[in-house]
């Protein structure tokens, strides 16, 4: 499986390549709870972001590396094509790496429920303890290239800003959305796009999270966001500066909840 296509609600906006065959692939098992669910018992965006971070510190864990070493998300990816795994389904999760740079390597992860598969791709940006970008070492690169099958992945960021016209609204921290380094975490982001799809009674079929700078626990941030046909478009802004974006394509169209 390998797709690459503009934002185009027949495929995916960013290219979903797939196990090559050789090198490291890990499996998990997981179920959809109770907390993972909106409404309509789907699985949300934010526990998915949950359960792919989770799985990748395992990951890294069964691989023998240090799960708590510092990674920072720059940009997560989501199809779900068929639909979405819903309240009480098992998980089976396959996450490997399929791309690296050098200070940065991209995850793909696939969950599979018995009515659904979703496919994930993220880049995260490797830190030093003093939370600079700082090269992969050579243990990891043995462990984790041959997958990647020498692709080159980016963290340029494509997202363009909110243009003039954007709904606006506070959006309230909460100390639950901080993680040890006192940064919003990346579910947490997608936790205001979750809200967001809410308020229109949208599904998503695509969606996409960019992290342009970090939020802080004293930052105010402004949620900006725009709809037009199938694709919804948030900001999350702090001094007028973004902070995180997210772009989504719906499964339908919006009915104003």
């Amino acid at each position: 499986m390998g797709h690459s296509c503009g934002v185009d609600i027949e495929g995916p906006p960013r290219e979903l390549v797939a196990f090559p065959g050789t090198g490291r692939c890990f499996r998990a098992t997981a179920t959809v709870r109770f907390g993972d669910t909106d409404t309509r018992a789907r699985l949300r965006l934010d526990a998915l972001a949950r359960v792919v971070q989770d799985v990748g510190n395992d990951d890294l864990a069964d691989a023998g590396f240090d799960p708590m070493s510092p990674w920072v998300v720059r940009r997560t990816s989501v199809w779900a094509p068929d639909g979405w795994p819903t309240l009480g389904e098992p998980l089976v999760v396959a996450t490997f790496c399929s791309g690296l740079g050098g200070r940065w390597g991209e995850r793909r992860t696939s969950l599979a429920s018995p009515t659904a598969t979703v496919e994930v791709v993220a880049v995260w940006i490797h830190l030093d303890d003093r939370g600079r970008p700082c090269p992969l070492s050579r243990q990891f690169l043995e462990v984790y290239r041959p997958s990647a099958d020498g692709r080159a992945t980016s963290t340029r960021l494509h997202h363009p800003p909110p243009p003039p016209t954007t709904r606006a609204r506070g959006w309230i921290l909460r100390a639950t959305d901080l993680d040890v380094f006192g940064h919003v975490n990346n579910s947490a982001v997608w936790m205001a796009v979750e809200d967001e799809l809410a308020r229109w009674r949208l599904a998503p079929r695509f969606a996409e999270v960019e992290y342009h700078l970090p939020i802080d626990a004293d930052d105010e941030v402004v949620l900006r966001s725009h709809l037009e046909g199938a694709t919804l478009r948030v900001w999350l802004m702090c001094d007028g500066r973004v902070r995180a974006s997210a772009v989504v394509i719906a499964d339908g169209p919006a009915v104003r909840g």
